[in-house]
């Protein structure tokens, strides 16, 4: 049974920084690529980064770049998102997800967290 188990997020000032974890258990890790998508009510859920198997190969939306950091360590099945600079805006349900091939599409990721609230306040 796959797993992904999403922590880090709360409430934070806007300019402050938290770091996402997400652990995957029940499948190959390091055969996967990883996501991040963030939702708010009523909304689609949007791409927020992604990450190849091996980490060589990173995307992030335009909206968080030179902000947030995506990476993994695939010794300890985890993917990261590093969040600096946090805006109100960035306020959101974060959600990590699994794929075989990386791509900035949620249809096309197999597994998913149970996702984690972000909440900046100004």
């Amino acid at each position: 049974q796959v797993q992904l188990v999403e922590s880090g997020g709360g409430l934070v000032q806007a300019g402050g920084s938290l770091r996402l974890s997400c652990t995957a258990s029940g499948l190959p890790f390091s055969n996967f690529a990883m996501g991040w998508f963030r939702q708010t009510p009523g909304n689609e859920r949007d791409f927020v980064a992604a990450i190849s198997w091996s980490g060589a190969s990173t995307f992030h939306a335009e909206s968080v770049k030179g902000r947030f950091t995506i990476s993994r360590d695939n010794s300890k099945n985890t993917v990261y998102l590093q969040m600096n600079s946090l805006k109100p805006e960035d306020t959101a349900v974060y959600f990590c997800a699994a794929t075989e091939i990386v791509t900035k599409k949620p249809d096309s990721y197999d597994h998913w967290g149970q996702g984690t609230q972000v909440t900046v306040f100004s």
